[in-house]
């Protein structure tokens, strides 16, 4: 993952924030390198990641896969489909397109690890403007690991390029059971 934030997407409000969302959700923009991940991979991850058989409670809400493109729009679509097919239930997740997405506030961005002040306070020597980390990778995945996903190996291999010193490496280590 290159980078993660969070924000609204969906509607034709202009300029939506969380108290003033009207027709747009709440979601996630990603980020990848395609030479690392596909999109289909991507998609699998996401089917996992959210339970796709239960209604939208409100458009806040939503389900959704949101598509830049045609060729998105076609795997999403599919893996739907193949979804519906291995399990026998219906996926209410809708597959919609992409016409904007709009950041969400400063106290929303990186919020897992914001709540890990030890590591944040890492974060924060690389990045005093608040924009830079919202931006970074490091954040991104620092952000992952606070929220409890990631496995040991995966850490392993990566905790050196995140720019944490012995204290912030421990501090991370010790939130992976995996």
């Amino acid at each position: 993952m290159v980078r993660t934030r969070v924000g609204y997407a969906g509607g034709k409000m202009p300029d939506p924030d969380y108290h003033h969302m009207g027709d747009h959700t709440e979601t996630v923009q990603v980020d990848y390198d395609p030479e690392r991940i596909s999109y289909a991979r991507l998609l699998d991850v996401f089917w996992k990641s959210h339970t796709p058989g239960r209604r939208s409670g409100s458009q806040q809400y939503k389900n959704a896969v949101f598509y830049h493109d045609a060729s998105q729009r076609e795997l999403a679509n599919a893996s739907r489909k193949a979804l519906e097919e291995r399990t026998g239930q219906t996926v209410r997740t809708e597959i919609v397109p992409l016409n904007t997405f709009t950041m969400a506030e400063d106290y929303h961005q990186k919020y897992l690890l914001k709540n890990r002040v030890d590591l944040n306070n890492e974060m924060k020597r690389y990045y005093p403007n608040h924009r830079d980390l919202v931006n970074s990778t490091a954040a991104t995945r620092l952000n992952g690991y606070a929220g409890g996903h990631g496995k040991k190996e995966q850490l392993a291999r990566e905790v050196e390029k995140l720019g944490l010193r012995p204290a912030g490496q421990a501090a991370l280590e010790g939130l992976i059971r995996r």
